[in-house]
């Protein structure tokens, strides 16, 4: 198995068009047609993680954050980027980074996060738009389900938590073969009158190809009639931080007790309580005070979140508690969550977790 494989996979939780245009999310080192030896899970691909991935055998390393955020000038190893980056070179070992790509889907960082806390009712806390399309296609009627059936299994036509979504609209086609085409109905050189449905499906943006490829196989024409269209709307499966609900109301100390014990944190800083139970809690993991006034705006009793600055914290305002529960705390879990990803699918492949704490921060 190569390491491209493994990224390909990945890459369908999480696609790469999904991640933040600040972000340097992919294949930071290495050679994708390598043959893949192990794979080390972290949540940072720090010197420490590469001598770990080189004791194990693995030759790759997949990381939530990326080891090389901005552009490097030159690599003679003066800081812990270019050490590391120094290290993974000469022994073969290939970084690859899943980050804003995998706090953006629904399933990804933040969905981990809700599991702990235990939220239901779970959705987007801000949605991201235009990363949707619309593909209408005008197919012969006695077609229409074979075609359905091609892009509906190469990912289009889901809303939410509707499947084969679809609509179509039915009326008369004309066109004439020239000498040299093949028609799949009508005779060269004639006007021909085809009853056709004009079949509409959406999906993101990033299975355009895969979506235009299925319909074409599945459809008559020698040259198939197709429009593509960018839409405006709200994705509503992808997009920054989450909000859902406890299924039963706590009071805001007991919250924060528990938030404590599950990600084992001896501190949090927060703002007053409010007074009010929490029922509603909105989360974003990493660096999250972006969202405080989305979360606000959406009924949140408490956002959940890290790397809040101290004039942050006033813009709870006393309409949510804000709590700041650490960068690493708040992303901990990814690594089971990448674990279990690439366990489930390459189950009889070494997967192994980090034995390195990667945080960087410690409480006295």
């Amino acid at each position: 198995m190569t390491i491209q494989h493994i990224t390909d996979l990945l890459e369908k939780t999480a696609p790469l068009s999904l991640q933040e245009d600040y972000d340097n999310a992919g294949l930071l080192t290495g050679n994708k047609n390598w043959e893949c030896s192990g794979i080390l899970v972290s949540l940072d691909a720090t010197e420490d993680v590469i001598k770990e991935a080189i004791d194990k055998k693995c030759n790759l390393v997949v990381a939530h954050h990326p080891i090389v955020f901005r552009g490097l000038k030159k690599i003679n190893g003066k800081n812990y980027v270019e050490q590391t980056v120094i290290t993974a070179i000469k022994n073969d070992i290939a970084i690859y980074a899943i980050h804003t790509n995998l706090d953006n889907v629904i399933a990804g960082v933040n969905g981990k996060i809700a599991d702990a806390i235990g939220l239901i009712n779970r959705n987007i806390l801000a949605p991201k738009k235009g990363l949707l399309q619309k593909l209408a296609v005008f197919v012969p009627v006695d077609y229409k389900e074979k075609l359905l059936n091609a892009v509906f299994e190469a990912g289009a036509g889901t809303i939410g938590n509707y499947s084969e979504c679809s609509f179509g609209t039915e009326g008369t086609g004309t066109f004439k073969a020239g000498d040299k085409a093949r028609p799949f109905s009508g005779t060269i050189g004639e006007r021909h009158q085809e009853n056709e449905v004009k079949v509409e499906v959406i999906f993101p943006a990033w299975l355009a190809g895969r979506v235009v490829s299925a319909m074409k196989a599945a459809h008559p024409y020698e040259e198939v009639a197709y429009d593509l269209y960018g839409l405006a709307n709200e994705f509503a499966q992808t997009g920054s931080g989450l909000i859902g609900e406890l299924e039963t109301p706590v009071k805001e100390a007991d919250f924060l007790e528990n938030l404590k014990k599950t990600f084992g944190i001896p501190v949090i800083r927060h703002t007053a309580f409010t007074g009010r139970p929490v029922k509603k809690v909105a989360i974003c993991g990493g660096a999250g005070s972006f969202l405080t006034q989305t979360a606000k705006a959406a009924g949140a009793d408490v956002y959940v979140t890290a790397d809040i600055k101290y004039h942050e914290f006033f813009d709870a305002e006393r309409g949510l508690l804000l709590a700041d529960i650490g960068h690493y705390e708040s992303e901990q879990f990814t690594i089971a969550l990448l674990f279990d990803i690439l366990r489930e699918n390459f189950p009889n492949f070494a997967v192994l977790k980090t034995g390195v704490n990667t945080n960087p921060v410690r409480y006295s």
